[in-house]
């Protein structure tokens, strides 16, 4: 058989099964940029400590204890999918950089957030859990010998209020009235028989001055503007946040809700607010 130049045409070559495919060394698996800058200034941000206060400074403090309802417009950040608040908080507990504490009342802790008996992270997961209370009977009278807490599965995103222990104090050696937040403590209900209590408990309680580090490494969604760089801790520093006053230290250690009901409740939590800023106003004079 001849080609088209009139020569012979040549045999197609056979492949040589024979012969060894040199390996090539996989390329190691690095990740692409997710934009076109890198997010570094949270991640090596430090806090800012509160300036030092002396006893014979202070010529005012008043405690005060404040909710935060995440469901509200300019607390939604708190409970964003993409960093939530509480995963923050057990994600540090977990890994031991905080201490979760009992908000159980005891004779030395009357009302459950002076941080006096520690949790374990397993004991504050489960305190965060769809617990119930379940009624116990005996399998021979049939009759109820006592109740135990049974604890269920925790989802982050029933978790909806948060409780602020804080103190407001005048500082008159640098003249400022500032809060200076103690604690926080995400709020639980408690079913009993079935039944849901309306009335939100702390699950537990975080020490604030000892949870901050944790807090300014952690950016806060904003809804707004995703180069906001704002933390956790900025929230809380800056006061970017809207709260209600469910209680304020006084002589019959009463909370609002003792003395008032419906919306008699937020008119006096906006009471205590306005007392709080007229003492302040009321120190000027012109």
């Amino acid at each position: 058989m001849k080609n088209a130049n009139g020569g012979a045409g040549q045999q197609p070559s056979v492949l040589d099964t024979t012969r060894k495919v040199s390996a090539v060394p996989a390329k190691p698996f690095d990740r692409p940029l997710d934009g076109y800058y890198k997010k570094s200034n949270i991640l090596s941000a430090r806090v800012t400590p509160y300036a030092h206060l002396r006893e014979s400074d202070v010529a005012f403090a008043k405690r005060i204890w404040r909710e935060i309802d995440t469901r509200e417009k300019m607390n939604q950040f708190l409970s964003s999918p993409k960093q939530r608040l509480i995963d923050v908080l057990l994600t540090a507990i977990d890994n031991g950089e905080l201490t979760a504490y009992d908000p159980t009342p005891s004779k030395d802790d009357p009302n459950g957030d002076g941080f006096s008996k520690p949790l374990t992270a397993g004991q504050a997961r489960g305190k965060l859990a769809d617990s119930s209370v379940v009624d116990q009977f005996d399998s021979k009278t049939g009759e109820k010998t006592g109740s135990k807490v049974v604890a269920g599965e925790f989802a982050p995103d029933s978790l909806i209020k948060f409780r602020l222990k804080e103190d407001w104090v005048f500082d008159k050696q640098r003249s400022i009235f500032e809060p200076r937040i103690i604690g926080i403590a995400p709020l639980i209900q408690v079913k009993a028989s079935g039944v849901t209590n309306s009335e939100y408990q702390p699950a537990f309680w975080i020490y604030f001055p000892e949870a901050r580090p944790v807090l300014a490494v952690k950016e806060a969604v904003s809804r707004n503007n995703d180069a906001t760089g704002l933390s956790f801790d900025d929230i809380f520093m800056k006061r970017i946040f809207s709260s209600y006053i469910v209680k304020q230290s006084n002589d019959k250690d009463e909370r609002i809700r003792d003395y008032a009901q419906g919306i008699d409740k937020l008119y006096e939590a906006e009471r205590i607010k306005k007392n709080l800023m007229d003492w302040e106003l009321n120190l000027w004079s012109y």
